[in-house]
């Protein structure tokens, strides 16, 4: 009998272990299939790498572009966007100022790469567009900083204010919708991502002329329904929350968070008094709700914690600080560019300029307030978990390695030395950084 419950309990544990990796096998959208930043442990994926240790493959990516590598199966889908003129390269750092309304010279190429996920050999690269660029960009954006998402048979590629693409995983064009180029603020350019679930891919396209969410038939192309948003222009992806009452779609707004049903119509919404720029994408830990915004200079910065079930406005009333659908909710909380992740019990943020903080995740309790990494230190990248641990990529190449907890403790610095804006990837064991010239397949060759 002892021989029995322990062969059951080392097939359990088997299966566990292996569910656990099986479960990372793809990365479908901007920061994981969960938009959480999550992944799986495994004992595949490092602590430690450099240009050389841990590398199993590097591959060229030509042209510009911070879009996330999206990965299902043995393929790794990233796009960029290639143009022949001169042209204002990105850089790190805060710019504090307008966006470049001037049009790029030269003729531009927006391209889908496909890379195998063993080798980084290129399997194909199709071309959805060339011409110019319909409107100006930040010198720090992109005109390919939207990060594709799939689902078994197609990928979604968005370019922000030229068009939505559906490729077969294969590279075949199987259809394109083309969207009217919008200014946007001071000329930023576009940024959110798309996100598809079941037989929708949803577009949210906030500007300082015509905002509106929409959804596209994932077969077709042809247009399900189109909601209009008396927003301005935003830069965060829109997120797919499967609570235990719904699913939803939730959207990060200036003048309002909101939740739309899958037929586009209005659950809920709250008047954030969000931040002059929202960028960070929301996200759910917990049962809950995270959304926030961070302009550095803004005074308002809010963090905010929301529970299923809420119908209405539920926007809270001056001098509160949770209601019956508000968790929590902090006014000065909130980063700039990164979105924040929840990793166990907390709830940390990444601030642009080099520092962090951590919360309980339930409470908004303060376990510790900014702590600086090393000076000059800046971030874009959405921070990332796995193993037990949480890993910070700064602008300059600069892996920090912290150990997940109440304590603020660096304990490897991982150096790639190469401008870095794009949030990493997951998948099978591996973690894919993309740099200004490349990706990075990271990865232990061997597991004891």
């Amino acid at each position: 009998m002892k021989t029995l419950k322990l062969s059951i309990c080392c097939l359990t544990s088997w299966l566990l272990g292996h569910s656990v990796l099986l479960a990372e096998t793809q990365w479908t959208r901007f920061r994981g299939s969960q938009a959480n930043g999550i992944a799986a442990d495994d004992p595949r994926l490092p602590m430690r790498w450099s240009k050389t240790e841990n590398i199993l493959w590097k591959s060229s990516i030509p042209g510009l572009g911070w879009s996330s590598p999206v990965i299902w199966g043995d393929k790794v889908f990233v796009t960029t966007v290639q143009g022949d003129g001169a042209f204002e390269k990105p850089k790190a750092g805060l710019y504090n100022g307008e966006g470049r309304k001037e049009i790029p010279e030269g003729l531009h190429r927006w391209l889908v790469y496909c890379l195998d996920i063993h080798s980084g050999d290129l399997l194909w690269t199709r071309e959805v567009h060339r011409g110019s660029p319909p409107v100006g960009r930040h010198p720090k954006n992109t005109y390919a900083s939207e990060t594709p998402c799939l689902d078994s048979e197609r990928l979604y590629a968005l370019f922000g204010d030229l068009g939505l693409f559906c490729l077969s995983h294969q590279g075949d064009l199987l259809w394109e919708k083309r969207f009217k180029p919008s200014m946007t603020m001071r000329y930023y350019g576009a940024a959110a991502s798309p996100v598809v679930h079941g037989d929708q891919v949803f577009v949210q396209y906030d500007n300082s002329e015509s905002s509106y969410i929409a959804s596209y038939d994932t077969q077709t192309g042809k247009q399900r329904w189109q909601s209009s948003r008396n927003e301005k222009t935003t830069w965060a992806t829109p997120f797919i929350w499967q609570n235990d009452i719904r699913t939803e779609l939730v959207t990060a707004g200036r003048n309002r968070i909101r939740s739309y049903d899958l037929d586009g119509k209005l659950i809920w919404e709250l008047d954030g008094k969000m931040s002059v720029l929202t960028i960070p994408s929301p996200f759910a830990a917990h049962g809950a709700l995270y959304v926030t915004s961070g302009y550095f200079q803004d005074r308002r910065r809010p963090v905010w914690v929301i529970k299923s079930g809420a119908k209405g406005d539920i926007s809270l009333a001056d001098g509160q600080s949770n209601s019956a659908f508000v968790l929590w909710h902090h006014p000065k909380l909130g980063p700039y560019n990164t979105s924040p992740i929840v990793h166990g019990d907390y709830y940390y943020t990444l601030l642009d300029q080099g520092m962090m903080t951590c919360h309980h995740a339930q409470t908004g309790e303060e376990v510790y307030d900014r702590t600086r990494f090393p000076l000059y230190t800046s971030f874009t990248a959405s921070p990332w978990a796995y193993n037990g641990n949480l890993f910070c990529l700064a602008e300059s190449g600069m892996t920090y390695v912290l150990k997940s907890g109440p304590e603020f403790e660096i304990i490897q610095e991982n150096n790639l030395d190469e401008l870095c804006i794009a949030t990493p990837s997951i998948a099978q064991g591996k973690l894919f950084i993309r740099t200004e010239s490349s990706i990075y397949c990271i990865s232990k060759k061997t597991v004891p």
